[in-house]
């Protein structure tokens, strides 16, 4: 069976130094380089859902500790499954004060709409902070406490009774959608929504049949017993703490092949100077490694992931050739 999976290896830091045309700075500037202005902190979602949680966690830890000379300020630009940021950013080439928070609709976006000319290897890294996981996840008042009877049920209920929410066409949730529905030859009707937040409050208000939320947006309602995992798109041990708890397809016995990461980094405009690059790097160097940073990560169920400039390139370049390859099994794309 062709695998799925973006490999555990892709997460880990890479070795080697090609692609250096990939992260070209072509603008000079002072050294020891700091905003003048408050600067844009661009979140390519909704309001609610996993990048806007953690967007605005690490912005409140760059106010909290004075990481910066001036604040950052999260905007939300989730419109077109991340087509209205990416924009944005595109046209934004040089300007040193916007930065944008990344989910994997930056590889699928472009792909899915070749119309926007946006390439994402023109953009400048400024680092990966964690790679995020998926669950599949029904509301606690159904009798589903099995894969087996996700299966069952879905196929009993047909693809109009079943309802999957998401957060749009090709994205993320989408992507693992359609994983399910090859793996288990199930039908279901995909909603689309606004942002994962919204996605796992429609679950709990029973408006859709289960989710494939991330941690951080289904952990507070399970914690407060009203959604029930039935298994993570992980390697077994690589989740830790209740995360760790719930099973892998893998461990359950369905094979090694649902596997689905989404990676949570940050990147700036092209053609932006060195310096700016460096002082972003710097300031998100230091959220890393306060203990907020790394007690979030084990509580949400991120994996730890960090990484910068030729580097990170090579891996967003890598994971988007991945998510081609999904889009065209599902028919995305040619």
């Amino acid at each position: 069976m062709k695998k799925f999976a973006t490999s555990l290896l892709s997460i880990g830091v890479a070795t080697g130094m090609g692609l250096g045309s990939m992260a070209v700075m072509t603008t000079t500037a002072d050294a020891e380089w700091v905003p003048r202005k408050p600067v844009e902190f661009v979140i390519m979602a909704g309001k609610g859902g996993g990048a806007d949680r953690l967007g605005r966690f690490i912005q409140g830890l760059i106010e909290k500790y004075k990481f910066s000379p001036k604040p950052f300020i999260p905007v939300n630009k989730g419109g077109g499954s991340g087509a209205e940021a990416l924009q944005y950013m595109k046209s934004k080439a040089g300007d040193p004060h916007i930065i944008m928070a990344t989910l994997n609709s930056y590889y699928t976006t472009p792909l899915r709409q070749p119309k926007l000319a946006v390439d994402i290897k023109e953009f400048t890294p400024i680092t990966r902070m964690a790679v995020d996981t998926f669950q599949l996840w029904v509301h606690s008042d159904t009798n589903i406490n099995s894969v087996d009877d996700y299966v069952k049920a879905v196929k009993a209920a047909g693809k109009a009774g079943w309802k999957m929410g998401g957060t749009g066409k090709g994205a993320e949730d989408s992507l693992v959608t359609a994983m399910l529905s090859k793996k288990f030859g199930i039908e279901m009707t995909y909603i689309p929504y606004k942002g994962g937040g919204k996605v796992a409050k429609e679950l709990i208000g029973k408006h859709i049949n289960s989710t494939v939320n991330n941690p951080s947006e289904q952990v507070g309602f399970w914690d407060a017993g009203k959604s029930r995992p039935l298994a993570s798109f992980t390697p077994k041990g690589t989740l830790k703490g209740k995360f760790g708890g719930i099973k892998t397809f893998s461990e359950l016995g369905y094979g090694d092949d649902m596997v689905y990461y989404m990676q949570r980094s940050v990147i700036a405009p092209a053609k932006i100077s060195v310096d700016a690059q460096k002082f972003y790097e710097g300031v998100f160097k230091k959220v890393y490694d306060t203990e907020e940073w790394q007690s979030y990560m084990k509580k949400k169920g991120l994996i730890p992931g960090w990484l910068t400039g030729v580097d990170l390139t090579r891996y967003f370049v890598e994971e988007r050739e991945v998510h081609r390859g999904l889009l065209k099994d599902m028919g995305e794309i040619k």
